[in-house]
């Protein structure tokens, strides 16, 4: 999943990654293929220097947006995805202290959950981009799971220019797959497998991931049911 949910760096993508950041998504997947969806975005350990970002009108040339206008776009993002076919439960805390995000939802089908992800962003988007023809990340067919960073999301980081790469080398980008049965065997390796051999763990720093975003892709197989 990976990030799947770039929800909030649609709007915040000017200080994101340029702090100390810590983000992680957790994907329950029930065998008939529904499941629920968690995302958080820490910028604790950098709120100082968000702080600092958010005092500048703008950044690399690009405006920096005030809390007031990423909050309203938090919301509408929010209020958009809830309203989408297949997906309920939407929430997200929003901690402005210490910057900290937490997105959750649950859904009735992945291609359902991928599907209202992009129109969602389409819809928030200011350059109106269309994302439906892009390519899947996340996949599920009953067995195998696959996913990876959303193409739109791997760009945007991959162009970004980064003022200090010591702090992107602090920052941890998690990624956690969970079953209700166990798990064959997984392609990444920098994956582990739970103790109860139902959930996969992929873990690395925010620098590799910029280098190379397809660090967190996976394909996990699961036991036959």
């Amino acid at each position: 999943t990976r990030s799947p949910m770039k929800f909030i760096l649609t709007c915040c993508l000017l200080f994101l990654f340029a702090s100390c950041i810590e983000i992680s998504d957790d994907l329950t997947l029930n065998n008939d293929g529904s499941g629920s969806l968690k995302y958080k975005i820490n910028l604790s350990a950098s709120k100082v220097k968000v702080n600092s970002i958010l005092a500048l009108d703008s950044l690399q040339g690009k405006p920096v947006p005030t809390i007031e206008q990423i909050s309203a776009k938090i919301k509408e993002f929010v209020k958009i995805l809830d309203a989408q076919p297949g997906i309920s439960n939407v929430l997200m805390e929003e901690n402005y202290t210490d910057f900290i995000f937490k997105l959750s939802c649950d859904f009735t089908n992945v291609k359902l959950l991928q599907d209202g992800i992009k129109r969602s962003i389409e819809q928030i988007s200011k350059d109106k981009v269309n994302l439906q023809q892009e390519e899947n990340w996340l996949s599920w067919d009953g067995t195998t799971l696959k996913r990876s960073i959303p193409g739109y999301v791997a760009e945007q980081i991959k162009s970004y220019k980064f003022e200090d790469e010591a702090l992107l080398k602090e920052g941890v980008y998690t990624s956690i797959a969970r079953f209700e049965r166990p798990v064959l065997r997984f392609e990444n390796k920098l994956g582990t497998l739970s103790k109860n051999q139902q959930a996969v763990m992929v873990r690395t720093n925010t620098f590799s991931l910029k280098e190379n975003q397809s660090l967190i892709d996976n394909i996990i197989v699961l036991t036959p049911r």
